[in-house]
């Protein structure tokens, strides 16, 4: 014998048969009670001392924006206004035609992806343009050692020479190599 499927029509009021979705409020109830849709509001973090990144951050279509003074000077004033209202500790950085790297802590309340949305968003904000600005992600290596911290540091620091932007890391105007002391490397390396 063949077993029937329960069917989800009924006969409207004409006699036609018409599918309805099955009542599912009981379902959600019952998932809601015992917690199954439930999730802590409290983003989790991972602890301070392995929140230390390398991050790079391109233009949409690799459009060589930052090769204008003004929008580099835009960019990188929107990384040191967010550095000085604690959203990150900011370790080294440059901006290349094209993209831009750093080297970052992001502040103890605030996860990599939104630090990275203050700065790709607070510039684009600030640019106002009508076009793309960023790529929609990001690419970021976790900075767990003192030697992969200098190691970063170094290459972020030494790329202008690279690309053959300048002869030698402090002569490249928009790279901490030449804007002074930032925020030195965090504590936890040294005690490893």
């Amino acid at each position: 014998m063949r077993s029937r499927r329960p069917s989800a029509s009924k006969l409207d009021n004409g006699g036609n048969r018409s599918l309805q979705a099955p009542d599912c409020r009981q379902s959600i109830e019952v998932a809601l009670a015992t917690g199954f849709f439930t999730y802590d509001s409290e983003m989790r973090l991972a602890p301070q001392d392995a929140r230390t990144y390398f991050v790079t951050a391109v233009t949409a279509q690799r459009r060589s924006l930052f090769q204008v003074t003004a929008t580099a000077e835009l960019l990188e004033q929107t990384i040191l206004d967010y550095r000085g209202q604690g959203k990150f500790l900011l370790h080294a950085f440059d901006i290349m035609p094209d993209h831009f790297h750093a080297l970052i802590t992001p502040a103890p309340q605030v996860s990599l992806e939104k630090t990275l949305q203050f700065i790709k968003g607070g510039f684009s904000f600030r640019l106002k343009s009508k076009h793309d600005v960023w790529m929609r992600s990001f690419n970021e290596s976790q900075v767990v050692s003192e030697e992969k911290f200098i190691n970063s540091l170094h290459y972020i620091e030494a790329n202008p020479v690279r690309r053959g932007l300048a002869a030698t890391p402090n002569e490249y105007r928009f790279s901490s190599a030449t804007c002074g002391p930032l925020d030195p490397m965090p504590s936890h390396f040294a005690q490893k």
